[in-house]
This record gives C-alpha cells, structure tokens and sequence, in this order.
C-alpha cells in the first residue's frame, strides 16, 4: 500500500514516502478507532435525544434512521466530487473530524430549541411527517454528511490496488471496531452514570484527539496529488457489484431490526440489550471486514467470492431465524435465579454471539470484497469507496424502514426472514452469474488478467443450485414461537402451563394473550404479562382508572395514556361525567387485541363512542397537541423497556401539567415487582418533585406489597371523602359502584384507605434518589439492572416505614374521617 497516488517523483524520495507510510499505518487505524467510537456515541445520544421532541413511534424512529444514515451516504458520494486531490487527506480527515465535533455540541444544545418550535406547528398526518422530517434533516445532516464522508477522504490516499484495496478494509474494520466500543462506552456506562451532555463532550474530546494526531501525520507523511485522470470505462459486471453491496446492506438492516425485536423479547427489552445487540453485530461486521480484507488481497476483482459470500448468507440468516425461533427460547433458563444482572449480561452476550456472528461477520466481509469486485487500476480510490459505502447504505435504509415498518407488521417475523434469505439469494446470483458476453478481470501485481466468462450452460446450473439451496432454507424458517411473544425471557419456565389464545406482531410491538387452567386471562407487551384479569391486577387498573375521575369535581375531558388491556379506560369511560376519553397508544394492534379479549374487563372501552384512540406516542401527542384534560392517567410499559422512561421524567410532567384545566389531576403507575428500591425511589422522588402536594396509594396482594398509584393534584386540595361517598351512591354512578365492588372496594373509606404516604413521609426514604430528567433518562438504566428483581413487599415495607396518617389531605365529618384514619393506620400497620 502506499498512501499516495502515482506521479513523478524521485525514486529514493518514493521509497522513503513509503516507509514512512508504512509506520504511520497503525496509527491511521487508531484513528478510525476512535472516530467510529464518537460516531456511535454520537448516535445513541442523538436518538435519544430526537426522540424526546419528535416522539419514538415506528414512523419518528424510521425518519431518524432513513436522515441518519442518508446523510452518510451524501457525504460517501459527494466529498471526492467537492473535495479535490490536491488536498492532503489526513488534512481533509482532521477538519472532518473537527467539523462533527463542532456540530455534535450544535446538536446537542440546538434540538431542543427546534424541537421546542416543531412541537408549536406539529399537527398530525402528512405535515407532521414532513415536520417530523424536516427537523431530523436540520439536526442530522450536517455531522452525518461529514461522517460519510471519513472513509472516502482517506481512500483518497490509497492506491486502487489489490494492496491498497485491503486496508482499506482493514480501516473500515478498526471504525467498526471503535463503534463497538462507543456502542458499549455510551449504554453501559457514559449514559447510566451520567448525562446527554457528558456523552456528547467525550465523543467531542475523541474527535478533537483523532484531528490533532491526523494533522501531526499529514505533516509527516507525503502527499503526492496525481493529475486528473479522464474516468475509465466502466467494465461489463461492475454495476452489479453494487446492486448486490445494495442488498447486501438491505438484508443486513433487515435482519438486525427483526434479530433486534426477537432478541428484546428474549433478554428484556432494556436499554443495556439494544446495546449489547447492537456492539455484537458491529463485532461481526468488524471481524467479518478483516477477513474480507484478506481475501480481497489474495482474490483482486473477484466477483465469485462476494457471490459466495451473499450465498453463505442465506444459510446464516437461516441459523439465525432457527435460533431465536425454535431453539434459544427453550434452554433451560430462569432468569430470577441471578441477582448479579452482571451473568445475565454474560449470558446474554452468549447467547447474541451464537445468532449473529455468523451472518455479521459475512455482511462484514462484503463490503471489502464489494470495493475489490469493483476496483479498477488508476480510478479515484475516493469515488469507488464512496460509491460501494453509498450503495451499501442505500439499501441498509430501504431494508431497516421496508422491514421495520411494513413486513413485519404484514407477514411477521417468519415471513420477512424468508425474504431476506431470497434476497441475499439473488445478490449471489448477480455475482455468480455475470453476463455472457462479459469476462471476468483479475488485477494481479498491477496486470489486469483475463479469464474466460461462464458459458450460458454454467450460469443456468448455478442459477437453479442457488434457487435450490435458498428453497430449501427458507423452508426451515420457523414462525415465531406464541411463549416467545407472551412470557419473553422466561418462555423455557411457562411451556406447557398456560394457552397461548393469540400471539401477534404489530409495527413496533409483538402482543399476546393467554388463558390459564383457571380461566384468568392475560394481555402480554414486551414479553411479559403487562394486564391480567387476575383480582390484583384487576383492583390496580380500576383503582387508577376510578381514581383518576373521582378526585376532580368536574372530570369531562380525559386522557389515558397506554391502552393496555383497556381495563383503566374502561373504568375512566364507566363515569358519566366523562365526556370525552382519548386513549394515547403507540402500537395499532393493541386496541384490535384487546377489544376482541378484553372487552368483558373492559367495557368495550375500545368501541364506547365517546372515546378517541390517538395512535402515536404519549409524549408526541402531548407535546403537539393543543387539547386540554381535567385528568390525565399513564399506565405506559414497565420503565426499563427502552424509552418508556421518556414518561417518567420531571420535563414530561410538567407537560402533563400544562396540559391540564384548573382543578385537573395526573395519576400515574409504579410497580414494585420486576425492580429495584433505587428505580422506584426514582419514580416516586420525581413525580413527587413535579407534584409537591402529590398522594401515593398502595395496591397490596394478600398485605403484600404490589404495586402503587401516584396522583398529584395541579391546585392541591384536600379530598372531601362524604362529596366521593355521594358519587358513588348516586344511582347514575351505579356503574362506578359496581365497578369497583368487583376489586373489593365498597366505599369511598376504601378506596382512600389504601393511602400510603406522600413526600413529607417519604423523606428519608427518598434521600438520594436519582431525578429522572430528559436529559440522562437515569430511570431506564436503573430500571434495567433491576428487571429480574422481586423484592415488591420489601421495597414497599421501606418506602411506609415513617408514614403517617395525612391530617390535612382529607376532609368530611368527623364519623367518615375517623373510619378512613383507622383504616388508613390500619393497611400502614399502625393501630
């Protein structure tokens, strides 16, 4: 390799160039180590950070996606038109560098300063869409075009020989390899312990140290600019080396977005799993570019091993869809056995490597495979990475919002496996099966060699043992298993126990529903049981539906965010003086689910003709919408599922305030199973902190405790029990009555009686805890060490331990209010 193009220059002067190249290498690897580790971090903040003002639906992720990765591929296409050879490459590659830095501080400080003027015009439909799009494109674009634009810029300085064409695929490998860690530096650590802006001011200090060191080697290693060159003619089959790099990228997308989805059910959908899935599937891509580094060294413009590499694929997306399919779910494995979430990290990690190495590691190889297929002697190393990175990230775009966002919802999980399979099949076809008149080239120590074409007879035999092959693995594709979708990472612990009466696969949710030996039915989200018709989660949705419109004098106007099973809007929609119900939900299917199995539960909420399903995200909606509420319930996704704690942050209930008429109250689930003391202190403290006058009510099971409602008052009042008991006896709340003597509770001395303390009680208990702000969501990465937990009861013991009967919270005659203090001193176990 020489990190020069060919132009006159003195002998010894050349060779001397070249041993300096030579030294420089590995630090120009280093350099794209840390580059790609700053990129990642830059992602994952950027995401997270868009998704707070344009929302997380299918529709905001595949826009952030679809800017994300196209201003990547503009910058791979237009820097070596834009940017001439006369410039030094590592002095093009350092101001790159620098200019990401620059605008990841502009991005970071910038979004919610345009998400705040989106929100003000947002409406819904098609000009949402383009608003949605046109705020990505102005906070994306400009770092992701100079990110594109890296590798081209230092394959400006490569040869496009065999050579040169290896490490390019070697830097390509240490960027991916610096991706990991950036992957791994940001969700395991940089964002759990620290902040947005923290994340961001390291990715910054990385690019700033990767620009300094390339500009130390610019001034050491040599440039010599060659004159420009009238472009070659492009020989027959080069096209299609980039449509099949095209599908390459498309599958490779493709199948990280439904691995991404199986994977989530089957570790837990927590913060910590999309990272883990996403630095192995980079460790793959990574091992997979260093071989197919080395291979395109010793096969130079080899068509036949990229189409055997793509047909290679075929088996692995087949492995892959085995594994999480009908093999992984059933090990032998209980989570809740290690307390240390450390093995199940390790565990996880295992089990990751084992379904998608294979298949990342040929993706890997691909790419350098793809630019030595294509090189041709004296082309503009610059333009040929350029076009294959573009041509790749094309077709990873249509493949990630195709699949995500159509097939999976269309055909499912299984169905869109056995496409990716016939599509990696035709990419090996392209490959395999070059036109007739055409001859494959071999460059070989600077010659180009000649070897005959493959006669039209070869071409038909390999076509059919392709289609052959790619037949028979699609055949082995299984549908994904129903225990999969309803109990996730314990699916190997429920076989054999419960029916699985429906699984289904929505655009970003799979959902299921069971039905025990006792006739209990069960709504499953996220891999596990979210609502049941079980007596216990049976009084915790009606008491936070009943709570919701019983507080407020005048509940007309309500908002209800997650349908869930529908049990807590049907419990809102049974009170008459609720005039309009609007029902937030992220996932299309939900509301079809649960109107066919849970309306007896439910109301037929879904159908009551004063209720409204909005489908979107909650905090989209409630950002964007200029609807006002006199109460506002959330019963959203266990806060370790990743961005569910978008609706637990202190930002988030202060637009919930903003949104409510006077007198108006939010009411809000925390669940103390399946977490940890620090999370729920973490709940609770900043609820509280949002709403200082805020009440904390307790659903016990058998004394235990469960699970609990917070509600918060936006002009604090106190309670008036007699005016509650009145509603309640009056013959047109009958429905309201009835409704809640179904969970035991029979009087308004009942219903308040499960008091459990406030923030003047609670203080010591919360001490310490952590604030879940927008801009550290610290909730989800507490929430998720702690997803195997059940230390309910214990957590619940500690957080009453200095509670005490609240004199001024509530108000009636002195015979009801002695009758709620004994039964309040009673469930603390105080009398």
């Amino acid at each position: 390799m020489a990190f020069q193009e060919q132009f006159p220059v003195p002998a010894a002067d050349h060779q001397a160039d070249q041993d300096i190249t030579a030294r420089w290498l590995p630090v120009l690897l280093v350099l794209f180590v840390g580059s790609g580790c700053a990129a990642l971090i830059y992602e994952v903040v950027w995401f997270q950070l868009l998704q707070l003002s344009i929302g997380s639906s299918a529709v905001s992720l595949g826009v952030l996606l679809g800017i994300y990765m196209g201003g990547m591929c503009l910058g791979s296409l237009l820097l070596p038109r834009y940017v001439g050879t006369r410039h030094h490459p590592l002095r093009v590659y350092a101001f790159l560098e620098l200019g990401i830095g620059f605008f990841g501080v502009i991005v970071l400080y910038g979004v919610p300063v345009i998400g705040g003027l989106y929100t003000e015009w947002a409406g819904t439909g098609t000009t949402s869409l383009i608003l949605r799009a046109l705020v990505a494109s102005i906070c994306l674009l400009p770092p992701t075009l100079l990110m594109g634009a890296t590798l081209p810029v230092v394959a400006r300085g490569v040869e496009a020989t065999p050579d040169g064409v290896s490490w390019l695929g070697y830097f390509y490998g240490g960027n991916l390899a610096g991706a990991v860690a950036g992957s791994l530096l940001a969700g395991f650590y940089l964002l759990r312990l620290y902040d947005m802006p923290t994340a961001t001011m390291v990715a910054v200090a990385l690019n700033v140290l990767v620009a300094v060191i390339a500009l130390a080697a610019a001034r050491v290693m040599k440039h010599h600019p060659a004159p420009v060159a009238m472009p070659a003619r492009r020989e027959t089959g080069v096209g299609l080396v980039y449509v099949a790099i095209a599908l390459s990228g498309m599958t490779a997308l493709g199948a990280e977005v439904i691995w991404t989805r199986q994977l989530s059910l089957l570790f837990g959908a927590t913060t910590y799993t999309f990272s883990l899935i996403l630095a192995v599937f980079l460790t793959g891509l990574g091992i997979g570019s260093s071989m197919g580094s080395s291979l395109a060294k010793r096969f130079p413009h080899s068509h036949a091993a990229l189409g055997v590499c793509q047909l290679l694929l075929c088996a692995a997306i087949a492995w892959a869809a085995h594994a999480t399919g009908a093999s992984l779910p059933y090990w032998p494995i209980n989570p809740s056995i290690g307390k240390n979430p450390v093995y199940q990290f390790d565990l996880d990690l295992l089990r990751a490597l084992w379904v998608m190495l294979p298949a990342a590691t040929l993706w890997g190889a691909s790419f350098p495979l793809a630019i030595g297929a294509a090189a041709r002697k004296g082309q503009d190393a610059a333009r040929l990475v350029g076009g294959v990175y573009a041509a790749n990230t094309v077709g990873a775009i249509v493949g990630a919002l195709v699949t995500s966002l159509v097939l999976v919802a269309a055909i499912g999980t299984q169905g869109a496996q056995q496409v990716l399979i016939g599509v990696s099949a035709l990419s090996a076809l392209l490959m395999l099966i070059p036109a007739s008149d055409a001859a494959a080239g071999s460059m070989h120590g600077g010659k180009l060699m000649r070897v005959p074409a493959l006669t039209p007879w070869t071409g038909v035999i390999a076509m059919f043992a392709v289609g052959a092959v790619a037949g028979l693995l699609i055949r082995t594709v299984p549908p994904l298993p129903g225990i999969l979708v309803a109990y996730g990472r314990y699916a190997a612990t429920w076989v054999g126990i419960n029916d699985i009466i429906y699984a289904g696969e929505g655009v970003t949710a799979s959902v299921a529903v069971s039905r025990t030996p006792a006739g209990v039915l069960n709504y499953h989200n996220a891999g596990k049981v979210q609502a049941s018709s079980e007596p216990q989660d049976m009084r915790l949705q009606r008491l936070l539906g009943h709570l919701t419109t019983l507080v407020p004098d005048n509940p007309r106007r309500v908002l209800v965010i997650g349908c869930g099973a529908g049990v807590t809007a049907g419990a809102v929609s049974v009170d008459p003086l609720v005039q309009s119900e609007t029902i937030a939900e992220i996932e299309p299917l939900v509301p079809e689910v649960v109107s066919k199995y849970f309306s007896e539960y439910n109301f037929n909420v879904v159908a009551n003709p004063k209720v409204t399903v909005h489908l979107d995200d909650a905090r989209h909606y409630l950002l964007t919408t200029k609807e006002k509420f006199d109460a506002i319930t959330s019963d959203p996704l266990d806060p370790w599922v990743r961005g569910a704690a978008t609706l637990y942050t202190r930002e988030f209930f202060e637009v919930a305030k903003a949104h409510l008429n006077p007198g108006g109250v939010v009411t809000l689930f925390v669940q103390l199973y399946e977490s940890s003391d620090a999370a729920v202190k973490s709940e609770v403290a900043t609820f509280l902190e949002a709403f200082p006058g805020g009440v904390v009510f307790a659903n016990t099971s058998n004394g235990l405790g469960y699970d609990l409602v917070l509600l918060g008052q936006l002009n604090p009042r106190p309670i008036n029990i007699d005016a509650v008991q009145a509603r309640l006896t009056a013959a047109v709340n009958a429905p309201i009555a009835k409704s809640l003597s179904e969970i035991s509770i029979y009087s308004a001395t009942d219903l308040f009686g499960t008091y459990a303390g406030r923030k003047s009680d609670m203080a010591g208990w919360l001490s310490g805890a952590a604030i879940n702000r927008d801009s550290n969501l610290r909730l989800q990465y507490l929430a998720g060490l702690g997803l195997n937990l059940y230390q309910s009861d214990a957590i619940y013991r500690s957080m009453i331990r200095d509670s005490q009967y609240p004199e001024d919270l509530f108000e009636g005659s002195p015979a009801t209010l002695a009758a709620l203090r004994e039964k309040i001193n009673q469930a603390l176990g105080k009398s």
